[in-house]
């Protein structure tokens, strides 16, 4: 007898290995979706976690879209194999369209999650971690304003993440240049100082709240701060640099305890 599936993960891309090093009960690995046979967790490397999720035997496709109707109406499907027949269910389901959202809106409701085990077995959870189908959120783009494509990075991370930087807090950009991250930070209000080798563009360094300086960014410490007895809300980073040495950088940070955020990737 098989066992039953309690819980599943849909890693990110490329992040699979290290889910499964944080799981228990794994029975079994299709693409990126991780099947358990425990209760689910809080995993790290998760990118949606289907919470409660339902074995069901289907006789055909009509069938399998009147089960899930049953359940719930709003669905999105991961499909790794039968592909077709997977997406036929979708489109009998007459499934709501998922569009692009406005950064900052109230997030969407939280669609259920199917796939297709076999032709005659359906995986389905109504109830999954993230509000975006396949933990995937995407943005209606600014055309205008940033002045690269780096800003729908920070978009993503501060959506995930459910908190923004707000008017009044302080904030620190590394690795800015030319000012995608600065920019989205302007436009929550903050205040933000902006680090890099490479100056900003000019239609984000003549902002309101944002200043910049030509430096190093890991010649930056907290202590330089400190001195001032000034707090940091938040620190972002999107350094192009090893892993290794932005980590013994942050840990700095995160060990003085005077920044209270931090974004990095």
């Amino acid at each position: 007898m098989n066992p039953e599936i309690k819980s599943a993960y849909l890693a990110a891309d490329g992040l699979t290995e290290p889910l499964l090093d944080e799981l228990n009960g794994v029975i079994a690995v299709h693409d990126r979706l991780i099947l358990s046979s425990k209760t689910f967790i809080d995993a790290h490397w998760a990118q949606n976690t289907w919470v409660n999720p339902q074995t069901l035997h289907i006789d055909s496709i009509n069938d399998a879209a009147k089960k899930l109707k049953a359940i719930q109406p709003n669905w999105c499907l991961y499909s790794f194999t039968l592909h077709r027949r997977a997406n036929l269910i979708l489109e009998k389901l007459q499934a709501v369209k998922f569009n692009p959202i406005v950064f900052s809106s109230l997030s969407p409701v939280p669609p259920g999650t199917f796939t297709l085990l076999d032709e005659n077995t359906l995986l389905a959870s109504a109830d999954c971690s993230s509000p975006f189908p396949n933990g995937e959120a995407h943005f209606v783009e600014d055309k205008n304003g940033p002045p690269n494509r780096a800003y729908l990075k920070l978009y993503e991370a501060l959506t995930l993440a459910g908190v923004k930087p707000e008017p009044g807090e302080f904030c620190i950009d590394v690795g800015g240049s030319p000012g995608g991250w600065a920019w989205v930070i302007q436009q929550c209000g903050a205040e933000v100082l902006s680090i890099d080798r490479s100056p900003l563009s000019p239609s984000v360094a003549k902002l309101q709240g944002v200043t910049f300086q030509k430096r190093d960014a890991f010649s930056l410490l907290p202590e330089d701060f400190e001195r001032e007895g000034k707090t940091v809300d938040w620190l972002f980073s999107d350094l192009i640099c090893y892993p290794e040495k932005l980590y013994e950088w942050i840990l700095k940070w995160v060990e003085s305890g005077i920044c209270k955020n931090f974004i990095c990737t």
